[in-house]
């Protein structure tokens, strides 16, 4: 079976816009706590200012994502992120997998899941990486599709 390179073109950047489009708008509900952290949150300081720093990590990511600009990395940073979220969620709070509400860790799970895909694959050939790389992504999937 032959790789289709415009498919998984398309494929990846569906991942990194939709992956950028979650950060983008986790990103942007933390704005809110610059003023003053939510009552009904009881969160520590130290919380309090983490959250601060995650609504302006959370959105450079996700641009990072959708421009395709070190995709690897940008995605790696934001895999760290789903990965505290779940064991937050997990360890400290105590919620489960999936809740009767569907509250649970299973979305920072799945979107986990997409960025290690782009750890993995990369950004595709319709990014910045590409761009910078003289297109070698492309180069790669025709090398393969010569060898079959």
């Amino acid at each position: 079976m032959q790789p289709s390179v415009k498919l998984q073109d398309a494929a990846l950047l569906a991942v990194r816009l939709i992956t950028a489009a979650i950060f983008l708008y986790a990103g942007y509900a933390k704005w809110g706590m610059w003023s003053a952290a939510p009552e009904s949150m009881g969160m520590s300081a130290g919380m309090w200012n983490f959250m601060k720093f995650l609504s302006i990590v959370e959105p450079i990511g996700a641009v990072a994502l959708i421009a395709g600009f070190l995709t690897r990395s940008a995605a790696a940073g934001l895999a760290v992120i789903m990965l505290g979220a779940i064991s937050l969620m997990q360890f400290t709070m105590g919620i489960g997998f999936a809740t009767p509400t569907g509250a649970g860790w299973n979305f920072p799970l799945a979107v986990l899941a997409g960025c290690i895909a782009l750890m993995a694959f990369g950004a595709g050939s319709w990014s910045v990486d590409a761009m910078w790389k003289g297109g070698e992504y492309r180069a790669e999937f025709e090398a393969i599709r010569a060898k079959k």
